[in-house]
């Protein structure tokens, strides 16, 4: 299971307009610890940020799971409660799950989110679906791809 971690970057970016602005974007790693996530964060906003940056922040993320779209360049969160019945009173049990769903606008997020849930057997219900200020997710199993690559 993924341990991720929602690390804040401080830099100078380059705007549209040819100004430059202090900006403190969100990003999230998999990672086994806070060390490892901002080790990680660096590595990966290296070739990317010219100039100085620093990471000004690093939190546990509380993500269940993750749905790519590659097509996508926005992240949702969804939260999904699993609905369970309680066999001692007989009362349904309601589990929040957040599940993060790429996309590239809200609709495709709903249809991104149904399509991947489509084989699950439990119950479930869709509470909310929320656009996250995420500019990016880095999973480990990308970064261990690209180091095996021949150069």
């Amino acid at each position: 299971m993924a341990n991720w971690f929602e690390c804040k970057v401080k830099y100078d970016k380059m705007m549209e307009n040819g100004m430059q602005k202090k900006v403190n974007e969100p990003y999230l790693v998999d990672a086994l610890s806070f060390t490892e996530a901002e080790a990680r964060i660096i590595k990966e906003m290296t070739p990317f940020i010219s100039g100085e940056f620093s990471v000004s922040a690093v939190k546990r993320a509380n993500i269940s799971e993750l749905f790519f779209d590659e097509t996508g360049d926005r992240w949702y969160k969804c939260k999904v409660n699993f609905i369970t019945l309680d066999e001692k009173s007989g009362m349904e049990k309601k589990t929040a799950s957040y599940i993060l769903v790429q996309a590239s606008d809200f609709q495709r997020s709903v249809e991104n989110l149904m399509e991947c849930m489509k084989g699950t057997l439990a119950d479930y219900e869709v509470a909310s679906i929320t656009e996250t200020p995420l500019m990016d997710v880095y999973p480990f199993e990308a970064d261990s791809v690209k180091n095996d690559r021949p150069e």
